[in-house]
C-alpha cells in the first residue's frame, strides 16, 4: 500500500537559520555589512555570527566592529533590535594567512560551531599585482575551504564570485568552468617565484582574462567547485548602491558606476570609452545579498553533492543600456548636484577611440595643467593633474567592460524565487523586473551624496546655486574659446591673403 504522507515543505528562511551559527568573511565590506544586517533583521532566531576581521590601518578588529556598527545599515537595529547586535562575535585572523591566523580558542569554538559559511572577502582592485590579486582572492579562499572542512555541522559554504570571471564567454552559464592551468599550480607558482618572474608569466597565465581580479576570481570559482563541501557560488554582475534596504540608494564605496557619477557630476570625467547600446547590467546590493541568503538556504535543505550555481545578475529581464542609464543619472544628477564640483559637468560617452583621446586631451589633461599652473601662482597647492591622472587609469580599466557585451543565463535565479514560500519571497526580494531605472536611478543620486560624500540634504538649495553659476561661468569660457578660434582662424586667413 502505498503511504498518502505527503512530502514535508521546506523550512522557511528564518526557521533554517534558527540557532545555527554562522561564520563570514568579508564582513567590512560593502556586501558584507548589508548580509550582516540582513541576516539578523530577518533571522532573530540565528545563532551566533562569527565575523573574522583583521587589524587594519592601526584599528583593532574589535574597534573596526564597533565603527562599522554605527553606520547606516545597523540604525533600525541599533534603534529597535540592540539586543540583536550582541550576536556578533569578532574572531581575530587573517584570510591570507594559512589557518586564517586564529587562535587555538577561536579555532575550536569556530570549527565545532558553525553550520553556514559565507567568504565574501575579496579585493576587488583591477590593477593588483598577480602575486597580490591570486594571494588575496585565491590563496585566500583556500584556507577559508581548508577550514570549513574541519567543521563536521557545516551545512552550507557559499563563495561570493562576479558574474565577470570568466570574460572570455560571450555567453555565462550557471555550471562550473576550469581554468587553463589548475589553482593548485598557480598557487605554487606564486608561492615559490619572484614578483618579476610572474609578471613576465602574467600575459600567458591571464589568457583572456582582462586583468588580475577576474582571473583569481576565475582560480578560487574553479577550487571551490571541487572542494567536496556543500556549496553555492554566487556570482553577481555590477554591484549597485540599495534598492530598498537598509534605505533606498545606501552605498559606501565608488567602486563601478558609483566612481563614474561622481567623477561626472563633479565635472573631472567629461568623457568616457563606451558603447552606449550595450546593456548595464547592474544588480542592487540588498537584491545580491538576498539572493546570498537564500542560496545557503537552498544548498542546505537539498543537500546536493554538487556545487550550485546563480548568477544573480539583471541580464534581459529589465535592461537598461549604459547610454540609458547615464542620461537618467545625467537628469537626476543636475537636478541634484553634489557639493564642492571642480567644474560645471558635461562630456559624453564615445565608442570612437580617437574621439575619446581627443576629449581626454582637450577636456581632461589641459584643464588640469591649466588649473594646476593657475593654483601654484596664487601659492595654492597644485593637485588636478594628479586626479586626472588617477581618472584616466580608472577610465583605462573600466572601459573594457563598457565597450564588451555579455549574456548572462540566470534560470537558477528564478527557479531559487519560485522555491521559496511567498512570505520569503517578499522578505529576501531578488527579482530584478520590479525596479524601476528612473527611481533607482534618482535614490541612487542622493544616497552617494547623503551616505559617501556626506553632503547632507540640507546643503542642496546651496549646492545648486553653486551649479547655476558654475553653468554660466561654462558658457562664458566656451563663448570666449569659441572666439579665439574665430580669431585664430580669421588671422591664419588674413596671413595667407
Amino acid at each position: 500500500m502505498a503511504s498518502s504522507i505527503s512530502p514535508q515543505k521546506p523550512l522557511s528562511i528564518s526557521d533554517w537559520f534558527a540557532n545555527k551559527n554562522v561564520l563570514i568573511t568579508g564582513g567590512t565590506g560593502f556586501m558584507g555589512k548589508i548580509l550582516i544586517f540582513k541576516l539578523l533583521l530577518t533571522c532573530p532566531a540565528i545563532g551566533d555570527i562569527f565575523l573574522v576581521i583583521r587589524k587594519k590601518k592601526g584599528v583593532d578588529s574589535q574597534t573596526r566592529l564597533h565603527l562599522i556598527l554605527q553606520q547606516e545599515p545597523f540604525r533600525i537595529l541599533r534603534e529597535q533590535h540592540p539586543e540583536r547586535l550582541k550576536k556578533l562575535i569578532v574572531i581575530i585572523g587573517d584570510t591570507t594567512v594559512e589557518g586564517l591566523s586564529l587562535s587555538a580558542a577561536d579555532n575550536e569554538r569556530v570549527t565545532s560551531r558553525v553550520s553556514v559559511v559565507f567568504h565574501m572577502a575579496a579585493n576587488v582592485r583591477f590593477d593588483l599585482s598577480l602575486k597580490t590579486a591570486v594571494k588575496t582572492n585565491t590563496i585566500s579562499t583556500v584556507n577559508v575551504v581548508t577550514l570549513a572542512k574541519q567543521m563536521p555541522l557545516l551545512e552550507s559554504f557559499i563563495h561570493i564570485s562576479t558574474s565577470f570571471c570568466q570574460c572570455g564567454e560571450s555567453i555565462l552559464e550557471e555550471r562550473a568552468y576550469r581554468t587553463r592551468i589548475s589553482p593548485e599550480n598557480v598557487i605554487y607558482m606564486v608561492n615559490t617565484m619572484s614578483e618579476q618572474e610572474l609578471e613576465l608569466m602574467k600575459p600567458q597565465l591571464l589568457g583572456d582574462q582582462p586583468n588580475t581580479y577576474a582571473y583569481s576570481k576565475a582560480l578560487s570559482e574553479d577550487f571551490v567547485s571541487r572542494c567536496g563541501l556543500p556549496v553555492g557560488i554566487i556570482r553577481p554582475s555590477i554591484v549597485t548602491a540599495s534598492w530598498k534596504e537598509p534605505v533606498p540608494g545606501w552605498v559606501d564605496n565608488i567602486n563601478g558606476p558609483t566612481g563614474l557619477m561622481i567623477g561626472a557630476g563633479k565635472g573631472v570625467i567629461r568623457s568616457m570609452l563606451c558603447n552606449v547600446n550595450y546593456l548595464a547590467d547592474l544588480v542592487p546590493c540588498d537584491m545580491a545579498v538576498n539572493a546570498t541568503i537564500a542560496l545557503s538556504w537552498q544548498v542546505g535543505s537539498e543537500k546536493s553533492a554538487k556545487p550550485l550555481f546563480l548568477n544573480a545578475t539583471a541580464n534581459h529581464e529589465n535592461q537598461i543600456s549604459w547610454g540609458d542609464s547615464l542620461e537618467i543619472g545625467k537628469k537626476h544628477a543636475f537636478a541634484n548636484p553634489f557639493s564642492q564640483p571642480l567644474w560645471y559637468p558635461g562630456g559624453r560617452m564615445t565608442s570612437s577611440k580617437i574621439l575619446h583621446w581627443l576629449a581626454v586631451i582637450f577636456a581632461h589633461i589641459i584643464p588640469a595643467y591649466l588649473l594646476d599652473t593657475l593654483l601654484i601662482l596664487t601659492k595654492n597647492k597644485p593637485f588636478l593633474v594628479k586626479v586626472q591622472s588617477r581618472v584616466n587609469t580608472g577610465l583605462k580599466l573600466l572601459q573594457y567592460y563598457t565597450m564588451k557585451q555579455w549574456v548572462f543565463r540566470n534560470d537558477n535565479l528564478f527557479d531559487l524565487q519560485h522555491r521559496l514560500c511567498p512570505s520569503d519571497r517578499k522578505t529576501f526580494f531578488m527579482d530584478t523586473k520590479l525596479v524601476c531605472w528612473n527611481d533607482y536611478m534618482l535614490a541612487y543620486i542622493l544616497g552617494i551624496r547623503q551616505y559617501y560624500l556626506k553632503d547632507d540634504p540640507s546643503t542642496l538649495p546651496r549646492a545648486r546655486k553653486v551649479f547655476m553659476y558654475l553653468y554660466f561661468a561654462d558658457c562664458l569660457l566656451k563663448i570666449m574659446l569659441g572666439i579665439f578660434v574665430v580669431y585664430c582662424i580669421y588671422y591664419m586667413i588674413s596671413a595667407l591673403v
